[in-house]
């Protein structure tokens, strides 16, 4: 399936769900919830990757706190199913991939994947907000 198949399946999808989306001069589709912005990228090369990103909801502002964002990113990481917690230059992105053979399997588990990533940005930002420091 090409990549503009892929992006016009999930645009359709997705707008049928009542979001708002837009398509980036890549392909890829920002949506609109809850006043966050979120990112489902199309991958030309593999239109079986599922990859949906909550883009850089954290901002790093000094060495210390990016000491501190490593070791959030790990722990929410390996505490909430499914999504990643990535620091992603001087921001933390919260995302979800995996690998789908057809593209209605996508439609079937997204709001799962958006509630994964969800809560894999709330335990990283419960973990920076808390008094405990990162681990040297």
């Amino acid at each position: 399936m090409s990549s503009s198949t892929t992006s016009d399946h999930y645009s359709a999808f997705l707008t049928r769900q009542g979001f708002a989306i837009t398509r980036t001069e890549y392909g890829d589709i920002t949506i609109e919830r809850e006043g966050r912005s979120y990112l489902l990228v199309i991958d030309e090369e593999d239109p079986e990757l599922f990859r949906l990103v909550f883009p850089n909801f954290w901002k790093i502002e000094s060495d210390t706190e990016r000491a501190r964002a490593l070791h959030a990113a790990h722990a929410a990481t390996a505490e909430t199913k499914v999504a990643k917690v990535l620091v992603v230059g001087d921001n933390v992105w919260a995302g979800v991939e995996q690998f789908i053979p057809d593209l209605s399997i996508a439609e079937a588990v997204f709001e799962r994947a958006m509630v994964s990533i969800m809560s894999g940005a709330e335990r990283f930002v419960s973990l920076m907000r808390s008094d405990a420091p990162a681990p040297e």
